[in-house]
């Protein structure tokens, strides 16, 4: 994919590169199938529900599905173009097997609800700012913040403590609400980290446990 991105490259090999997509599609197709045929004769249509509708039978899915797309339906190319990135899920196939893939997504399901509870809030706070900028700003930056919800680009980047610069206050109101709004995004950005980074740990602590145990 990467390659195939550079025109003169993609003019010169660009029929190598398909056969090794339709080689790799015809893998992947085949695990596909056999894994929805295996969860059948295990768990019958619950099995089969269960890996269909799995994070991995997802990625499964829509690692093949642009191929498919773009051979039998004529579809639009800058869809198509997008569809294409869907290609890059097949490297998460590589950690199907990988235990500690297993423990950091458990590590996420363990904090499910705090997580949720975070994010509701950042885009409480996010409406909140977009809000206030929108009416501290309007006047002096029409252009730039001529709505609400033009304003929550900048609210957005200025939580995120990302800061791109194109769009920034002019007025004494909107510098100051603009200093408090960072310092809040840190925080706003450091509550998810340190939950996710807290659950891992306790994750890998329960692991090692339970495999002592075991070799003991």
């Amino acid at each position: 994919m990467v390659l195939e991105s550079h025109v003169s490259i993609r003019n010169t090999y660009g029929y190598y590169f398909y056969l090794f997509e339709f080689a790799s599609i015809l893998v992947f197709s085949a695990e596909y199938i056999y894994r929805i045929v295996h969860a059948h004769q295990t768990n019958g249509k619950k099995g089969v529900s269960d890996y269909v509708f799995s994070l991995f039978g997802i990625i499964d899915l829509i690692s093949i599905l642009p191929f498919y797309l773009n051979q039998f339906i004529k579809i639009d190319g800058r869809f198509l173009r997008i569809l294409r990135l869907f290609r890059l899920t097949r490297i998460f196939k590589l950690g199907r097997n990988s235990s500690s893939l297993k423990v950091f997504v458990k590590s996420l399901s363990s904090v499910k609800a705090e997580l949720i509870f975070t994010l509701f809030l950042s885009v409480l706070t996010i409406l909140f700012s977009a809000s206030a900028i929108y009416y501290l700003e309007n006047e002096a930056q029409p252009d730039k913040f001529s709505s609400i919800t033009e304003s929550i680009w900048w609210a957005t980047v200025s939580l995120a403590t990302v800061g791109y610069g194109d769009v920034y206050p002019v007025t004494v109101g909107g510098k100051v609400f603009a200093t408090l709004i960072s310092l809040v995004g840190i925080g706003i950005v450091a509550i998810p980290t340190g939950v996710i980074s807290a659950s891992f740990v306790e994750e890998i602590r329960i692991e090692r446990e339970a495999k002592s145990k075991r070799d003991s």
